[in-house]
């Protein structure tokens, strides 16, 4: 995921994008892993000769032996890639050391590890048993990779690398900081501050329209899927399994994601059983921050007495919503309600929702000044004197407040008219 600091130019092609996270860890009889004929045990590949997936002194084997391999001219530079892959963003299978597992998915495990002397997340995908799963399998990793190591920012979490022989693997920064949804039910019943949840939001909607400029759907935005870092003081999302490239014309799974925080578009509109096809675009993601944010306001799970299929059935038929508490300020209600809203073309854009939570900030009173030191805050010049500001007043910070005064105006006029 592409972004230098918060410049928003996503089509980076370096190592960095994901990471995972760290659920609490469980017991494993050693320090390998062991599928199938394959195992990386103590950074040492140990793969069958006579496996044709095999690797080469540690490395894939380039395009040049390999019948799916291919060579792209892009700007004038030869890039060799093996099955779809960028043979550049491919890791050393020796160098990688796997130790305890620190998490689990419907397809594949997590690892603490190290690849070299950096510790990192360690995800292994199940490779399948049927021709056809293995294939179904392999397509989605190449899907998972591609799309990490093309996008970065810093509150999405760094991609290292991958390798796909002997066994399919992606390496992933390690965050020290527990997920959203653990941190939310340590502090459960306390409420978050306003200001750290607005805070947490911003995190969490300058990472998604990263990916939504690069033509990238999530799919599968829950606080399960975000990372504190280990101040908590900010946010990285995770997890690339169910995402997507967005096309005009393509036909996507529904009912992919998780149940409570899944658009109401992505149900059949007949069924719920998982596999129908149908039309849908990023505003699904959407749909999943407005519950999210929900979620930092109230510090509540959403549909709060109903299964998941409950909760499904009653936000896709029946339009049903969380409720609010009544000190959740207005302006908030009305950010996470537009996002949620049932037609997915009236929902805002992650700019727009950017946009209004850095306005709604600028109406907060500002903090309170931290202990005066033996020298008042100021700027020093030429060594010794000090220039205290003459104004606190800010411009910005006007047009920014009258900006979110017109917009609710605006929505409290179209309320009295209906």
């Amino acid at each position: 995921m592409s972004f230098g600091n918060s410049s928003m130019s996503c089509c980076d092609k370096s190592r960095e994008g994901e990471e995972f996270k760290r659920p609490g860890s469980s017991k494993v009889a050693d320090d390998s892993i062991q599928l199938g004929r394959h195992s990386i045990r103590n950074g040492k590949n140990e793969s069958s000769h006579s496996s044709s997936s095999g690797s080469r002194n540690g490395k894939s084997e380039s395009a040049h032996s390999s019948p799916s391999g291919t060579r792209n001219e892009r700007n004038g530079v030869s890039e060799t890639s093996l099955n779809g892959i960028d043979e550049r963003v491919m890791i050393d299978p020796k160098k990688l050391f796997i130790g305890v597992k620190i998490g689990e998915g419907a397809h594949g495990k997590v690892y603490e590890g190290k690849y070299g002397d950096q510790i990192v997340a360690i995800k292994v995908l199940n490779s399948g048993d049927t021709p056809e799963e293995k294939s179904t399998l392999r397509s989605r990793f190449i899907r998972e990779v591609n799309m990490m190591c093309r996008v970065k920012h810093e509150n999405l979490v760094k991609f290292i690398g991958a390798c796909m022989d002997p066994i399919m693997v992606i390496a992933a920064e390690l965050l020290p900081g527990m997920s959203l949804k653990n941190y939310l039910n340590s502090i459960r019943p306390k409420q978050l501050d306003v200001r750290t949840a607005i805070s947490f939001a911003l995190d969490i909607a300058r990472a998604m329209d990263c990916l939504h400029a690069n033509g990238i759907i999530h799919r599968d935005l829950k606080p399960d899927n975000l990372l504190l870092t280990a101040n908590q003081k900010n946010i990285k999302l995770i997890d690339f399994g169910l995402a997507r490239e967005e096309t005009v014309t393509e036909m996507m799974t529904a009912e992919t994601g998780t149940y409570r925080w899944m658009a109401p578009e992505l149900y059949s509109t007949v069924t719920l059983r998982r596999g129908e096809k149908k039309h849908y675009t990023n505003k699904v993601d959407v749909y999943s921050f407005g519950i999210v944010m929900w979620e930092l306001l109230t510090n509540r799970m959403p549909f709060e007495g109903m299964s998941n299929l409950q909760a499904a059935y009653a936000a896709a038929f029946k339009q049903v919503r969380p409720p609010f508490p009544e000190d959740v300020p207005p302006e908030l209600v009305f950010i996470v309600q537009s996002c949620w809203v049932e037609d997915p073309n009236s929902r805002p854009s992650f700019s727009q929702i950017i946009r209004m939570l850095n306005a709604f900030l600028f109406t907060l009173p500002p903090l309170s000044p931290p202990e005066p030191e033996a020298v008042q805050p100021g700027v020093i010049s030429n060594g010794n004197s000090i220039i205290t500001p003459t104004s606190t007043s800010s411009p910005r910070k006007g047009h920014k407040l009258s900006f979110l005064k017109q917009l609710f105006a605006a929505k409290k006029a179209a309320n009295n008219k209906t």
